[in-house]
Protein backbone atom coordinates (compact mmCIF):
# COMPACT_ATOMS: atom_id res chain seq x y z
CA UNK A 1 0.00 0.00 0.00
CA UNK A 2 1.29 3.45 -0.94
CA UNK A 3 0.81 4.93 2.53
CA UNK A 4 2.71 2.07 4.19
CA UNK A 5 5.75 2.56 1.98
CA UNK A 6 5.83 6.32 2.54
CA UNK A 7 5.49 5.96 6.30
CA UNK A 8 8.23 3.32 6.44
CA UNK A 9 10.60 5.71 4.66
CA UNK A 10 9.76 8.28 7.35
CA UNK A 11 10.55 5.84 10.13
CA UNK A 12 7.01 4.78 11.09
CA UNK A 13 5.95 1.18 10.71
CA UNK A 14 2.23 0.59 10.40
CA UNK A 15 1.17 -2.06 12.97
CA UNK A 16 0.76 -5.53 11.51
CA UNK A 17 -2.83 -5.85 12.79
CA UNK A 18 -3.79 -2.62 11.06
CA UNK A 19 -2.34 -3.88 7.77
CA UNK A 20 -4.14 -7.23 8.19
CA UNK A 21 -7.44 -5.40 8.71
CA UNK A 22 -6.94 -3.30 5.58
CA UNK A 23 -6.05 -6.18 3.30
CA UNK A 24 -8.70 -8.36 4.95
CA UNK A 25 -11.31 -5.73 4.10
CA UNK A 26 -10.09 -5.60 0.50
CA UNK A 27 -10.15 -9.41 0.30
CA UNK A 28 -13.73 -9.60 1.60
CA UNK A 29 -14.73 -6.96 -0.94
CA UNK A 30 -13.15 -9.08 -3.67
CA UNK A 31 -14.96 -12.23 -2.52
CA UNK A 32 -18.26 -10.36 -2.50
CA UNK A 33 -17.91 -8.79 -5.94
CA UNK A 34 -15.78 -11.28 -7.90
CA UNK A 35 -16.90 -14.70 -6.63
CA UNK A 36 -19.97 -16.73 -7.73
CA UNK A 37 -21.94 -14.89 -5.03
CA UNK A 38 -22.23 -11.95 -7.42
CA UNK A 39 -23.75 -13.87 -10.33
CA UNK A 40 -25.96 -16.06 -8.12
CA UNK A 41 -27.29 -13.04 -6.25
CA UNK A 42 -28.06 -11.17 -9.45
CA UNK A 43 -29.99 -14.04 -10.97
CA UNK A 44 -31.15 -16.85 -8.69
CA UNK A 45 -30.62 -16.61 -4.93
CA UNK A 46 -31.60 -13.94 -2.42
CA UNK A 47 -29.32 -15.61 0.14
CA UNK A 48 -26.29 -15.15 -2.15
CA UNK A 49 -27.13 -11.49 -2.68
CA UNK A 50 -27.58 -11.00 1.06
CA UNK A 51 -24.23 -12.66 1.75
CA UNK A 52 -22.65 -10.25 -0.73
CA UNK A 53 -24.15 -7.23 1.06
CA UNK A 54 -23.04 -8.50 4.46
CA UNK A 55 -19.48 -8.98 3.23
CA UNK A 56 -19.13 -5.49 1.79
CA UNK A 57 -21.09 -3.49 4.38
CA UNK A 58 -21.02 -5.35 7.70
CA UNK A 59 -17.59 -7.00 7.56
CA UNK A 60 -15.42 -5.22 5.02
CA UNK A 61 -16.32 -1.63 5.97
CA UNK A 62 -15.14 -1.72 9.63
CA UNK A 63 -11.93 -3.51 8.63
CA UNK A 64 -11.18 -0.80 6.07
CA UNK A 65 -11.78 1.92 8.67
CA UNK A 66 -9.36 0.20 11.06
CA UNK A 67 -6.84 -0.10 8.25
CA UNK A 68 -7.05 3.65 7.59
CA UNK A 69 -6.17 4.59 11.18
CA UNK A 70 -3.89 7.60 11.59
CA UNK A 71 -1.47 8.35 10.12
CA UNK A 72 -2.26 6.01 7.19
CA UNK A 73 -5.29 7.90 5.89
CA UNK A 74 -3.23 11.07 5.42
CA UNK A 75 -0.87 9.28 3.00
CA UNK A 76 -3.37 7.12 1.15
CA UNK A 77 -3.82 9.69 -1.63
CA UNK A 78 -1.23 11.90 -3.34
CA UNK A 79 -0.54 15.05 -1.34
CA UNK A 80 -2.11 17.38 -3.90
CA UNK A 81 -5.33 15.34 -4.00
CA UNK A 82 -5.52 15.05 -0.20
CA UNK A 83 -4.98 18.81 0.18
CA UNK A 84 -7.68 19.55 -2.40
CA UNK A 85 -10.15 17.29 -0.58
CA UNK A 86 -9.28 18.93 2.76
CA UNK A 87 -10.10 22.36 1.33
CA UNK A 88 -13.22 21.27 -0.54
CA UNK A 89 -16.83 21.41 0.61
CA UNK A 90 -16.76 17.66 1.10
CA UNK A 91 -14.89 18.02 4.39
CA UNK A 92 -17.66 19.84 6.36
CA UNK A 93 -20.22 17.50 4.80
CA UNK A 94 -18.21 14.49 5.96
CA UNK A 95 -17.77 15.96 9.46
CA UNK A 96 -21.54 16.42 9.66
CA UNK A 97 -22.46 12.96 8.36
CA UNK A 98 -20.01 11.09 10.59
CA UNK A 99 -21.68 12.33 13.78
CA UNK A 100 -23.29 9.33 15.53
CA UNK A 101 -26.77 10.89 15.64
CA UNK A 102 -26.57 11.38 11.87
CA UNK A 103 -24.62 8.28 10.81
CA UNK A 104 -26.88 5.76 12.58
CA UNK A 105 -30.22 6.99 11.11
CA UNK A 106 -28.54 7.36 7.71
CA UNK A 107 -27.44 3.72 7.84
CA UNK A 108 -30.92 2.55 8.89
CA UNK A 109 -32.58 4.54 6.10
CA UNK A 110 -30.10 3.15 3.59
CA UNK A 111 -30.56 -0.43 4.81
CA UNK A 112 -34.35 -0.41 4.84
CA UNK A 113 -34.73 1.81 1.80
CA UNK A 114 -32.83 -0.62 -0.43
CA UNK A 115 -34.76 -3.63 0.91
CA UNK A 116 -38.19 -2.43 -0.16
CA UNK A 117 -39.19 -4.66 -3.06
CA UNK A 118 -39.30 -1.92 -5.76
CA UNK A 119 -35.84 -0.51 -4.98
CA UNK A 120 -34.29 -3.95 -4.36
CA UNK A 121 -35.56 -5.37 -7.63
CA UNK A 122 -34.61 -2.17 -9.50
CA UNK A 123 -31.02 -2.66 -8.34
CA UNK A 124 -31.02 -6.24 -9.63
CA UNK A 125 -32.38 -5.17 -13.01
CA UNK A 126 -29.97 -2.26 -13.57
CA UNK A 127 -26.16 -2.50 -13.24
CA UNK A 128 -25.98 1.24 -12.57
CA UNK A 129 -28.55 1.13 -9.77
CA UNK A 130 -26.91 -2.01 -8.40
CA UNK A 131 -23.53 -0.27 -8.24
CA UNK A 132 -25.19 2.69 -6.50
CA UNK A 133 -26.76 0.30 -3.99
CA UNK A 134 -23.40 -1.22 -3.12
CA UNK A 135 -21.69 2.17 -2.87
CA UNK A 136 -24.33 3.57 -0.53
CA UNK A 137 -24.10 0.48 1.68
CA UNK A 138 -20.32 0.86 1.94
CA UNK A 139 -20.35 4.62 2.55
CA UNK A 140 -23.18 4.50 5.11
CA UNK A 141 -21.54 1.62 6.98
CA UNK A 142 -18.14 3.32 7.03
CA UNK A 143 -19.73 6.49 8.43
CA UNK A 144 -21.18 4.44 11.29
CA UNK A 145 -17.79 2.92 12.06
CA UNK A 146 -15.82 6.15 11.65
CA UNK A 147 -17.90 7.69 14.43
CA UNK A 148 -16.97 4.93 16.91
CA UNK A 149 -13.51 3.80 15.76
CA UNK A 150 -12.26 7.40 15.30
CA UNK A 151 -9.48 6.63 12.80
CA UNK A 152 -7.97 10.11 13.20
CA UNK A 153 -6.68 8.97 16.62
CA UNK A 154 -3.79 6.54 17.06
CA UNK A 155 -5.71 4.63 19.75
CA UNK A 156 -9.45 3.87 19.72
CA UNK A 157 -11.10 5.64 22.69
CA UNK A 158 -13.46 3.45 24.71
CA UNK A 159 -16.41 5.75 25.46
CA UNK A 160 -19.46 3.83 26.69
CA UNK A 161 -21.89 5.75 24.43
CA UNK A 162 -20.41 3.75 21.56
CA UNK A 163 -21.99 0.58 22.95
CA UNK A 164 -25.48 2.07 22.69
CA UNK A 165 -24.66 3.33 19.20
CA UNK A 166 -23.57 -0.12 18.02
CA UNK A 167 -26.55 -1.79 19.68
CA UNK A 168 -29.00 0.50 17.88
CA UNK A 169 -27.38 0.02 14.50
CA UNK A 170 -27.01 -3.74 14.76
CA UNK A 171 -30.50 -4.32 16.18
CA UNK A 172 -31.96 -2.46 13.21
CA UNK A 173 -30.33 -5.01 10.91
CA UNK A 174 -31.44 -7.90 13.11
CA UNK A 175 -35.07 -6.75 12.96
CA UNK A 176 -34.89 -6.77 9.17
CA UNK A 177 -33.28 -10.21 9.22
CA UNK A 178 -36.03 -11.48 11.51
CA UNK A 179 -38.63 -10.22 9.04
CA UNK A 180 -37.04 -12.32 6.29
CA UNK A 181 -37.20 -15.36 8.58
CA UNK A 182 -40.79 -14.82 9.71
CA UNK A 183 -42.50 -13.78 6.48
CA UNK A 184 -43.84 -16.93 4.81
CA UNK A 185 -44.06 -15.66 1.22
CA UNK A 186 -41.14 -14.61 -1.01
CA UNK A 187 -40.75 -10.83 -0.78
CA UNK A 188 -38.82 -10.52 -4.05
CA UNK A 189 -40.76 -13.10 -6.03
CA UNK A 190 -41.23 -10.52 -8.77
CA UNK A 191 -37.55 -10.85 -9.65
CA UNK A 192 -36.30 -14.23 -8.38
CA UNK A 193 -39.46 -16.16 -9.16
CA UNK A 194 -38.89 -19.83 -8.31
CA UNK A 195 -35.30 -20.09 -9.52
CA UNK A 196 -34.16 -21.11 -6.03
CA UNK A 197 -35.62 -24.54 -6.83
CA UNK A 198 -32.77 -25.05 -9.31
CA UNK A 199 -30.40 -24.98 -6.31
CA UNK A 200 -32.38 -27.33 -4.10
CA UNK A 201 -34.12 -24.59 -2.12
CA UNK A 202 -37.64 -23.30 -2.01
CA UNK A 203 -38.01 -19.52 -2.42
CA UNK A 204 -39.14 -19.27 1.20
CA UNK A 205 -36.17 -21.29 2.46
CA UNK A 206 -33.81 -19.10 0.42
CA UNK A 207 -35.35 -16.02 2.03
CA UNK A 208 -35.06 -17.52 5.51
CA UNK A 209 -31.39 -18.34 4.94
CA UNK A 210 -30.84 -14.70 3.93
CA UNK A 211 -32.52 -13.54 7.13
CA UNK A 212 -30.52 -16.00 9.19
CA UNK A 213 -27.30 -14.68 7.69
CA UNK A 214 -28.29 -11.14 8.64
CA UNK A 215 -29.12 -12.18 12.19
CA UNK A 216 -25.92 -14.17 12.60
CA UNK A 217 -23.52 -11.56 11.20
CA UNK A 218 -25.17 -8.68 13.05
CA UNK A 219 -25.06 -10.62 16.33
CA UNK A 220 -21.40 -11.54 15.79
CA UNK A 221 -20.37 -7.96 14.97
CA UNK A 222 -22.44 -6.58 17.85
CA UNK A 223 -20.93 -8.92 20.44
CA UNK A 224 -17.40 -8.33 19.17
CA UNK A 225 -17.89 -4.55 19.36
CA UNK A 226 -19.48 -4.72 22.81
CA UNK A 227 -16.64 -6.80 24.25
CA UNK A 228 -14.03 -4.54 22.70
CA UNK A 229 -15.55 -1.26 23.91
CA UNK A 230 -16.26 -2.58 27.42
CA UNK A 231 -12.64 -3.69 27.73
CA UNK A 232 -11.30 -0.50 26.16
CA UNK A 233 -13.42 1.66 28.49
CA UNK A 234 -12.05 -0.21 31.51
CA UNK A 235 -8.51 0.14 30.16
CA UNK A 236 -8.98 3.88 29.56
CA UNK A 237 -10.27 4.32 33.13
CA UNK A 238 -7.22 2.50 34.51
CA UNK A 239 -4.86 4.60 32.41
CA UNK A 240 -6.57 7.78 33.57
CA UNK A 241 -6.31 6.75 37.23
CA UNK A 242 -2.62 5.96 36.82
CA UNK A 243 -2.01 9.28 35.09
CA UNK A 244 -3.77 11.17 37.90
CA UNK A 245 -1.93 9.21 40.59
CA UNK A 246 1.47 9.92 39.03
CA UNK A 247 0.81 13.60 38.29
CA UNK A 248 2.77 16.26 40.28
CA UNK A 249 -0.47 17.67 41.72
CA UNK A 250 -1.40 14.27 43.12
CA UNK A 251 2.06 13.79 44.68
CA UNK A 252 2.21 17.29 46.23
CA UNK A 253 0.09 16.49 49.36
CA UNK A 254 2.22 13.41 50.02
CA UNK A 255 5.42 15.44 49.81
CA UNK A 256 4.04 18.14 52.14
CA UNK A 257 3.07 15.49 54.72
CA UNK A 258 6.58 14.00 54.50
CA UNK A 259 8.09 17.42 55.15
CA UNK A 260 5.84 17.94 58.21
CA UNK A 261 6.72 14.53 59.59
CA UNK A 262 10.41 15.27 59.10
Amino acid sequence: MRATRILERRGYRVPALQQVCWFGGIALMGVALLSPLDSLGETDLLSAHMAQHLLIADLSAPLLVIGLRSPVYAFLLPRSMFAALSRSRLRPIFKFLRQPWIAAPLWILTLYGWHFAPSYEAALRSPVVHALQHQTFIVASMLVWVSVLEPARRRVPGALWKIAHILGVRFSGMFLGMAFVIVQHPIYEGFYGRRALDHGLSPTSDQQIAGGLMLGIDFMVMMGALIFFFMRSASDADRQEQAVASSPDALAPVRRSEVKLG
